[in-house]
């Protein structure tokens, strides 16, 4: 596995785990540890997201930034094997 492969699996890793926390919190809205552990785990998501797309380019289509430039169709897709290689 390479950095890149690396690097996308704990973005999944990350996501993951912010969906199933707002699947708990759901339930219990105020359960402060729950909210606190959501919250690090987001911003962690987030950082490692930011990570990505500065070494690789944008994730989802709504991070292509530059306006002059459409890059999300320069590199292969996140989910294509020669982008995992």
């Amino acid at each position: 596995m390479n950095e890149r492969e690396r690097l996308l699996r704990r973005i999944q890793e990350e996501d993951f785990t912010v969906y199933e926390t707002v699947l708990y919190l759901d339930g219990h809205p105020r359960n402060r540890k729950a909210l606190a552990f959501y919250d690090e785990h987001r911003k962690i998501a987030k950082a490692l997201r930011t990570e990505y797309e500065k070494k690789y380019g944008p994730l989802t289509i709504s991070e292509n930034q530059d306006l002059n430039d459409w890059h999300w169709i320069d590199r292969p897709w996140p989910w294509e094997r020669e982008a995992n290689c």
